[in-house]
Protein backbone atom coordinates (compact mmCIF):
# COMPACT_ATOMS: atom_id res chain seq x y z
CA UNK A 1 0.00 0.00 0.00
CA UNK A 2 3.04 2.38 0.85
CA UNK A 3 4.60 1.67 -2.37
CA UNK A 4 1.36 2.68 -4.41
CA UNK A 5 1.43 5.70 -2.40
CA UNK A 6 4.82 6.69 -3.61
CA UNK A 7 4.53 6.03 -6.83
CA UNK A 8 1.30 7.68 -7.44
CA UNK A 9 2.92 11.22 -5.57
CA UNK A 10 5.63 10.34 -8.13
CA UNK A 11 3.78 10.48 -11.01
CA UNK A 12 1.84 13.20 -9.88
CA UNK A 13 5.31 15.19 -9.19
CA UNK A 14 6.06 14.42 -12.58
CA UNK A 15 3.09 16.19 -14.46
CA UNK A 16 3.19 19.05 -12.32
CA UNK A 17 7.17 19.59 -13.21
CA UNK A 18 6.60 18.91 -17.47
CA UNK A 19 4.67 21.81 -18.12
CA UNK A 20 7.22 23.94 -16.28
CA UNK A 21 10.03 23.21 -18.41
CA UNK A 22 7.94 23.12 -21.42
CA UNK A 23 7.30 26.71 -20.73
CA UNK A 24 10.70 27.47 -19.83
CA UNK A 25 11.22 26.29 -23.43
CA UNK A 26 8.54 28.58 -25.00
CA UNK A 27 9.79 31.75 -23.24
CA UNK A 28 13.05 31.62 -24.63
CA UNK A 29 13.74 34.73 -26.68
CA UNK A 30 13.82 35.79 -29.95
CA UNK A 31 16.56 36.22 -31.94
CA UNK A 32 16.44 39.26 -34.82
CA UNK A 33 17.76 37.58 -38.24
CA UNK A 34 20.90 39.30 -39.34
CA UNK A 35 20.34 42.33 -41.74
CA UNK A 36 21.05 42.27 -45.37
CA UNK A 37 24.88 42.39 -46.48
CA UNK A 38 24.92 44.40 -49.91
CA UNK A 39 28.25 43.79 -52.01
CA UNK A 40 29.85 47.09 -52.88
CA UNK A 41 32.01 46.80 -55.87
CA UNK A 42 35.29 48.50 -55.03
CA UNK A 43 37.98 50.05 -57.85
CA UNK A 44 41.29 50.18 -56.04
CA UNK A 45 43.76 47.88 -57.19
CA UNK A 46 46.32 47.40 -60.15
CA UNK A 47 44.77 46.57 -63.86
CA UNK A 48 46.47 45.81 -66.76
CA UNK A 49 44.82 45.34 -69.98
CA UNK A 50 44.54 45.14 -73.71
CA UNK A 51 42.36 48.15 -76.29
CA UNK A 52 41.93 48.13 -80.01
CA UNK A 53 39.56 50.88 -82.14
CA UNK A 54 39.80 53.25 -84.57
CA UNK A 55 42.11 56.92 -84.93
CA UNK A 56 42.31 60.02 -86.57
CA UNK A 57 44.92 62.19 -87.35
CA UNK A 58 44.51 65.87 -88.94
CA UNK A 59 47.66 67.55 -90.39
CA UNK A 60 48.17 70.10 -92.00
CA UNK A 61 51.23 71.04 -94.36
CA UNK A 62 52.70 74.44 -95.46
CA UNK A 63 55.76 75.12 -97.11
CA UNK A 64 57.98 77.66 -95.25
CA UNK A 65 61.40 79.10 -96.11
CA UNK A 66 64.12 78.05 -97.30
CA UNK A 67 62.07 76.41 -99.80
CA UNK A 68 62.11 77.88 -102.77
CA UNK A 69 57.93 78.33 -103.13
CA UNK A 70 55.83 78.74 -99.70
CA UNK A 71 52.36 78.50 -98.65
CA UNK A 72 49.65 76.75 -97.51
CA UNK A 73 49.86 72.94 -99.15
CA UNK A 74 46.46 71.56 -97.64
CA UNK A 75 45.56 69.32 -94.77
CA UNK A 76 44.20 65.57 -94.60
CA UNK A 77 42.78 62.80 -92.79
CA UNK A 78 45.06 59.81 -92.10
CA UNK A 79 42.68 57.24 -90.56
CA UNK A 80 42.85 53.69 -89.39
CA UNK A 81 42.86 50.84 -87.17
CA UNK A 82 44.64 50.87 -83.58
CA UNK A 83 45.46 47.89 -80.81
CA UNK A 84 47.70 48.12 -77.86
CA UNK A 85 47.92 47.92 -74.27
CA UNK A 86 47.27 49.53 -71.11
CA UNK A 87 48.37 48.96 -67.30
CA UNK A 88 47.48 51.51 -64.09
CA UNK A 89 46.38 51.73 -60.81
CA UNK A 90 43.38 53.12 -59.23
CA UNK A 91 41.87 53.85 -55.74
CA UNK A 92 38.71 54.45 -54.33
CA UNK A 93 37.76 57.03 -51.87
CA UNK A 94 33.93 57.16 -51.28
CA UNK A 95 32.35 57.39 -55.06
CA UNK A 96 35.50 58.87 -56.66
CA UNK A 97 37.89 57.00 -58.10
CA UNK A 98 41.54 58.53 -58.64
CA UNK A 99 44.26 56.85 -60.60
CA UNK A 100 47.37 56.82 -63.28
CA UNK A 101 47.57 54.83 -66.24
CA UNK A 102 50.11 54.05 -69.22
CA UNK A 103 49.01 53.26 -72.87
CA UNK A 104 50.88 52.29 -75.44
CA UNK A 105 49.29 51.47 -79.32
CA UNK A 106 50.66 50.23 -82.64
CA UNK A 107 48.47 52.03 -84.84
CA UNK A 108 48.26 52.28 -88.88
CA UNK A 109 46.80 55.83 -89.41
CA UNK A 110 47.52 57.36 -93.13
CA UNK A 111 46.05 59.61 -95.46
CA UNK A 112 47.40 62.39 -98.05
CA UNK A 113 46.51 65.53 -100.00
CA UNK A 114 47.20 66.91 -103.12
CA UNK A 115 50.14 69.69 -102.52
CA UNK A 116 48.49 73.29 -103.53
CA UNK A 117 51.80 74.84 -103.68
CA UNK A 118 53.66 71.64 -105.68
CA UNK A 119 51.01 71.01 -107.83
CA UNK A 120 53.00 67.38 -109.34
CA UNK A 121 53.00 66.16 -105.83
CA UNK A 122 51.05 64.71 -103.11
CA UNK A 123 51.89 64.77 -99.35
CA UNK A 124 51.76 61.89 -97.10
CA UNK A 125 51.58 61.35 -93.29
CA UNK A 126 51.50 57.89 -91.36
CA UNK A 127 50.77 57.53 -87.61
CA UNK A 128 51.98 54.32 -86.66
CA UNK A 129 51.98 54.42 -82.50
CA UNK A 130 51.90 56.28 -80.01
CA UNK A 131 51.33 56.54 -75.87
CA UNK A 132 49.69 57.84 -73.24
CA UNK A 133 50.31 58.87 -69.96
CA UNK A 134 47.37 60.02 -67.59
CA UNK A 135 45.91 60.98 -64.21
CA UNK A 136 41.83 59.93 -64.05
CA UNK A 137 39.59 61.13 -62.15
CA UNK A 138 36.27 58.96 -61.84
CA UNK A 139 32.69 59.02 -60.28
CA UNK A 140 31.64 55.01 -59.55
CA UNK A 141 28.18 54.06 -58.82
CA UNK A 142 28.61 50.62 -57.34
CA UNK A 143 30.51 48.59 -60.43
CA UNK A 144 29.97 50.92 -63.16
CA UNK A 145 32.56 53.98 -63.84
CA UNK A 146 32.90 57.40 -65.33
CA UNK A 147 35.73 58.99 -65.44
CA UNK A 148 37.75 61.84 -67.22
CA UNK A 149 41.64 61.83 -67.98
CA UNK A 150 44.23 63.71 -68.91
CA UNK A 151 48.02 64.21 -69.40
CA UNK A 152 50.39 63.74 -71.95
CA UNK A 153 50.80 61.79 -75.21
CA UNK A 154 53.49 60.76 -77.81
CA UNK A 155 53.26 59.75 -81.12
CA UNK A 156 55.59 58.51 -83.83
CA UNK A 157 54.89 59.65 -87.89
CA UNK A 158 56.05 58.81 -91.29
CA UNK A 159 55.69 61.61 -93.54
CA UNK A 160 56.95 61.78 -96.97
CA UNK A 161 56.26 63.29 -100.67
CA UNK A 162 55.50 61.67 -104.24
CA UNK A 163 54.83 62.27 -107.17
CA UNK A 164 51.79 62.00 -109.27
CA UNK A 165 52.70 58.30 -110.43
CA UNK A 166 53.17 57.21 -106.43
CA UNK A 167 57.22 56.90 -106.56
CA UNK A 168 58.36 58.69 -103.04
CA UNK A 169 60.82 62.06 -103.99
CA UNK A 170 60.67 63.77 -100.45
CA UNK A 171 61.15 62.06 -97.25
CA UNK A 172 62.30 62.80 -93.56
CA UNK A 173 62.52 59.34 -91.83
CA UNK A 174 60.56 58.71 -88.57
CA UNK A 175 59.35 61.83 -86.35
CA UNK A 176 58.47 61.10 -82.57
CA UNK A 177 56.41 64.45 -81.26
CA UNK A 178 55.14 65.19 -77.78
CA UNK A 179 52.01 66.97 -76.90
CA UNK A 180 48.94 66.63 -74.45
CA UNK A 181 45.93 64.42 -74.09
CA UNK A 182 42.48 64.94 -72.78
CA UNK A 183 39.55 62.01 -72.79
CA UNK A 184 36.83 60.59 -71.11
CA UNK A 185 35.63 56.94 -70.59
CA UNK A 186 33.06 54.69 -69.15
CA UNK A 187 33.82 51.50 -67.64
CA UNK A 188 31.60 48.50 -66.52
CA UNK A 189 32.61 45.46 -64.46
CA UNK A 190 30.81 42.52 -65.60
CA UNK A 191 32.93 39.69 -62.75
CA UNK A 192 35.05 40.11 -59.73
CA UNK A 193 38.41 40.96 -61.18
CA UNK A 194 36.98 42.11 -65.23
CA UNK A 195 35.75 45.27 -67.04
CA UNK A 196 35.24 46.64 -70.17
CA UNK A 197 34.74 50.13 -71.52
CA UNK A 198 34.85 52.87 -73.79
CA UNK A 199 37.13 55.66 -73.91
CA UNK A 200 37.49 58.92 -76.25
CA UNK A 201 41.12 60.57 -76.69
CA UNK A 202 41.66 63.87 -78.18
CA UNK A 203 45.68 64.71 -78.40
CA UNK A 204 47.41 68.13 -79.05
CA UNK A 205 50.66 67.59 -80.66
CA UNK A 206 53.04 70.35 -81.20
CA UNK A 207 53.55 71.79 -84.43
CA UNK A 208 57.29 70.57 -85.90
CA UNK A 209 58.84 71.62 -88.53
CA UNK A 210 60.62 69.20 -91.27
CA UNK A 211 63.40 68.88 -93.87
CA UNK A 212 62.72 66.93 -96.59
CA UNK A 213 65.08 65.11 -98.98
CA UNK A 214 65.63 62.95 -102.01
CA UNK A 215 66.00 59.54 -101.71
CA UNK A 216 69.69 60.43 -102.54
CA UNK A 217 70.01 62.97 -99.89
CA UNK A 218 69.22 66.64 -101.91
CA UNK A 219 67.51 69.14 -100.07
CA UNK A 220 63.88 69.56 -101.44
CA UNK A 221 62.12 71.00 -99.07
CA UNK A 222 60.84 72.13 -95.91
CA UNK A 223 57.67 71.91 -94.15
CA UNK A 224 55.83 73.11 -90.91
CA UNK A 225 53.20 70.21 -90.19
CA UNK A 226 50.73 70.78 -87.45
CA UNK A 227 48.65 67.54 -85.85
CA UNK A 228 46.02 66.53 -83.57
CA UNK A 229 44.78 62.97 -83.03
CA UNK A 230 41.26 61.83 -82.20
CA UNK A 231 40.97 57.87 -80.74
CA UNK A 232 37.66 55.80 -80.09
CA UNK A 233 39.17 52.43 -78.65
CA UNK A 234 37.42 49.70 -76.80
CA UNK A 235 39.02 48.39 -73.65
CA UNK A 236 39.29 45.45 -71.58
CA UNK A 237 41.08 45.19 -67.86
CA UNK A 238 41.83 42.49 -65.23
CA UNK A 239 41.75 44.19 -61.99
CA UNK A 240 44.35 42.61 -59.30
CA UNK A 241 42.95 42.21 -55.68
CA UNK A 242 40.07 41.91 -54.08
CA UNK A 243 36.73 43.06 -56.33
CA UNK A 244 33.89 44.21 -53.86
CA UNK A 245 33.37 44.98 -49.97
CA UNK A 246 30.50 44.25 -47.95
CA UNK A 247 28.75 47.34 -46.67
CA UNK A 248 25.67 46.86 -44.25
Amino acid sequence: MKKALLVTASLIALGATAPAVAADLAARPYTKAPPMVAAVYDWTGFYIGANGGWGSSRNSWDSVPPAFLVGPEGAHDATGGTIGGQVGYRWQAGTFVFGLEAQGNWADFSGSNLSQVFANSRNHTNVDAFGLFTGQVGYAVNNVLLYVKGGAAVTSNEYRISNLAGATIGVTGDDTRWGATVGAGLEYAFAPNWSVGVEYNHLFMQDRTYTFTTPGGAFLGTDRISQDVDLVTARLNYKFGGPAVARY
